[in-house]
């Protein structure tokens, strides 16, 4: 599987947290990332990764519909190879890179995922520097299926301020948007910090479907639930869709081209937009 037919959410979890990761599937979410990355302490990565093997097992046991996947840490690490082949044989449905810059160091995660015996895993790319943001669409190739902008790190790289109207992030949220449409990748939107404001992840969440974002990362339970409303049509938009496109069917069959649908005027590309709409409620 490519781990991408539907992930409206992805909660992420610390790989070191056993306890924490066999929870993980009470919010409902659509996939879980173990994380070895930021999450996990130097001291702690080595035990982190056998725990993980662990999480993976129990996750994909209990809960088949959940997609599993786990964070190793960036190319230029010192634990990116130990991370890789601890990965061996698990039943991911990807391996999360994160801070991919360049296309040599994609070079070397294919390099790493065949020295495991994985050459056929799926990759997710977190891109969240500047650098990854400029060589972004050099960078969504085979073997990434999936992408996620990171807006923390991006922001933390660039020497900028984080706010939350997001403008700071708003080109490279785009460009990243952009460039998954282009190459075919599925898009997962940046994660909000801030866990105990539910209306500013909600705000945040709906800027990232409008952009074209198809999911979110969440690094809480509550973020769940509204991450998968959010990036849902609503019964709204899809009855309203499903009459707009009838009507300007029904008018390119009487050979007119625009039409006035419900104070609003409806050409191709506004057709197309409802059509794009029902067949996401169809994935």
């Amino acid at each position: 599987m490519n781990g991408a037919a539907r992930l409206r959410s992805v909660l992420i979890a610390p790989a070191d947290q056993p306890a924490l990761a066999a929870k993980l599937p009470r919010s409902d979410p659509d996939g879980v990332m173990l994380d070895l990355e930021d999450a996990v302490a130097p001291h702690a990565k080595e035990t982190a990764r056998i725990q993980a093997g662990d999480s993976v097992a129990m996750l994909r046991r209990d809960h088949a519909k959940i997609a599993v996947f786990v964070r190793v840490n960036a190319v230029l690490t010192d634990w990116f190879d130990a991370d890789v082949e601890a990965m061996a044989g698990l039943d991911l449905a990807g391996l999360v890179v994160p801070k991919l810059e360049t296309v040599a160091q994609l070079a070397q995660i294919r390099e790493a995922l065949t020295r495991a015996g994985m050459a056929d895993l799926p990759i997710v790319a977190g891109i969240e520097s500047a650098l990854g943001v400029e060589h972004v669409a050099e960078l969504l190739v085979a073997p990434v299926t999936i992408a996620y902008f990171g807006a923390e790190d991006y922001v933390a790289d660039l020497g900028g301020v984080r706010t939350e109207d997001n403008l700071e992030v708003l080109y490279a949220r785009s460009r990243v948007a952009l460039a998954t449409r282009t190459h075919h990748v599925y898009a997962l939107d940046q994660i909000v910090a801030a866990f105990d404001q539910p209306a500013r992840f909600e705000r945040d969440a709906a800027q990232g479907r409008a952009l074209g974002f198809r999911g979110k990362l969440c690094i809480h339970p509550a973020q769940v639930g509204v991450a998968n409303r959010v990036f849902s049509p609503s019964p709204h938009e899809l009855d309203r869709a499903r009459r707009l496109v009838d009507a300007y069917d029904a008018a390119i069959a009487a050979g007119v081209g625009v039409i006035a649908f419900e104070g609003q005027m409806v050409d191709e590309p506004l057709a197309k937009q409802a059509r794009a709409l029902l067949g996401a409620a169809e994935d």
